[in-house]
């Protein structure tokens, strides 16, 4: 393996989560009486859940935050986690990496609560040695380059032993930040230019660049 230790972003890296959220978001604004202000694109998937209710609201009404953030929780919990789906390649992409001794972890600005879901849904705990959210640590972490620092931190990474995968370009500086490979999963949601790093066009192109 060209990197012992592999850490993947879930939202539009290893999973097509976009319908399953936006169900969730059409699902609070009828119940809090409010209409979003922009729509439901791709842009919205990746960020932590109050930056996009922040977006989708138009509003920093902190106690109309909150309770659309609960009515979110409420259903993709229970319900809209289901119709998550997996990017066409990703299982071939897990056994593979697995079976040439690759540690895998996944750090995602999703809560913990639903990523470990999602984790059960599609039978991966075997593949992964950890889940990391933002909520994972107490306190939580500010941003997915505080996330990254401390994964690395607890596993006492050594910085040219791991690299993080992800689509979009917070993923990529995050990666800078700490000092640490990335590459851009270019199936995902944020088509922004990436030049200062490595791309992959597939799932198996990512195995390929990985091994």
């Amino acid at each position: 393996m060209l990197y012992p230790h592999v850490i993947f972003d879930l939202d539009g890296t290893l999973i097509d989560s976009s319908e399953s959220i936006f169900a969730s978001f059409r699902a609070v604004f009828p119940a809090s009486g409010l209409s979003p202000v922009m729509p439901f694109t791709s842009d919205l998937i990746g960020p932590s859940l109050m930056e996009t209710l922040k977006l989708l609201t138009g509003t920093k009404d902190e106690n109309v935050l909150r309770a659309s953030a609960e009515a979110f929780k409420t259903h993709y919990d229970n319900k809209g986690y289901k119709t998550t789906a997996v990017f066409f390649g990703i299982n071939e992409l897990l056994v593979g990496l697995k079976s040439n001794g690759a540690k895998m972890y996944i750090a995602t600005n999703k809560r913990i609560f639903p990523t470990q879901k999602i984790v059960d849904l599609f039978k991966w705990n075997n593949y992964f040695e950890g889940g990391y959210a933002l909520d994972t640590f107490s306190p939580p972490a500010q941003s997915k380059q505080e996330l990254l620092k401390k994964i690395i931190k607890k596993h006492k990474f050594e910085n040219d032993k791991i690299v993080y995968i992800g689509d979009r370009k917070e993923d990529g500086l995050s990666a800078e930040g700490n000092n640490i490979p990335f590459i851009k999963a270019n199936w995902g949601y944020d088509p922004t230019p990436m030049t200062d790093h490595k791309i992959a066009t597939s799932p198996a192109d990512l195995h390929i660049m990985l091994t």
